[in-house]
């Protein structure tokens, strides 16, 4: 029998738009996945000192954004411990709950290349079944190099060709900062988390 593929899809989503349901979709059709978990981010490593929104706030937009879909789930791994919440211990404890499936990390080529600089990458792709790369339209993406600092990294890559999306969670949050349009950058339920809440208002 085989084994159910699960994606792992991890941010801080402050907050999720568009963009990342289109690449969590492409993901899920391309590497053929059961399923894909949404894994909230509670406070990352990378972006201490940085304003984030409440968590929970958070939480409530994830599941507006991610409620149509079927194979999108929501997963509290990192909201359920304490910091620091580096993506290894992610890894290791979803190993644990999730024994008799493949886990697949979902990555953009930007980590993937800065990831001989991630908090014990070898261990982390130790505990990866596959990580699934998202390639933009021409991008060029060599693994010659990062086989020399990560042996054995090349076999756990899969690609997805993903479109080529300039949207982002922080220019989002400059737009509604500027009182600017940018209700189609977004799912119409977090949309309205937004507005209900007045977010983003201020950016401090």
């Amino acid at each position: 029998m085989a084994l159910d593929r699960i994606g792992i899809f991890g941010g801080t989503f402050d907050p999720p738009h568009v963009g990342h349901q289109i690449l969590a979709m492409e993901a899920s059709e391309q590497l053929v996945l059961d399923k894909v978990l949404w894994v909230l981010t509670p406070d990352p490593p990378h972006k201490a000192g940085k304003n984030i929104t409440d968590i929970e706030v958070r939480k409530l937009m994830v599941l507006a954004a991610i409620d149509a879909d079927p194979k999108f789930t929501f997963c509290s791994v990192d909201i359920d411990r304490p910091g620091p919440h580096y993506v290894l211990d992610t890894m290791r404890l979803l190993r644990n709950e999730y024994q008799n499936q493949e886990l697949i990390f979902l990555m953009g080529g930007d980590s993937l290349h800065n990831l001989p600089n991630w908090y014990k990458p070898e261990e982390f792709i130790g505990v990866c079944d596959k990580l699934g790369i998202m390639r933009r339209p021409g991008e060029k993406i060599d693994l010659r190099e990062l086989e020399i600092s990560l042996p054995g990294i090349e076999d756990k890559i899969e690609f997805i060709d993903a479109p080529l999306l300039e949207i982002s969670s922080n220019q989002i949050r400059q737009l509604v900062f500027e009182e600017k349009p940018f209700r189609c950058y977004l799912p119409f339920d977090v949309y309205s988390v937004i507005e209900e809440r007045q977010l983003y208002r201020s950016l401090t």
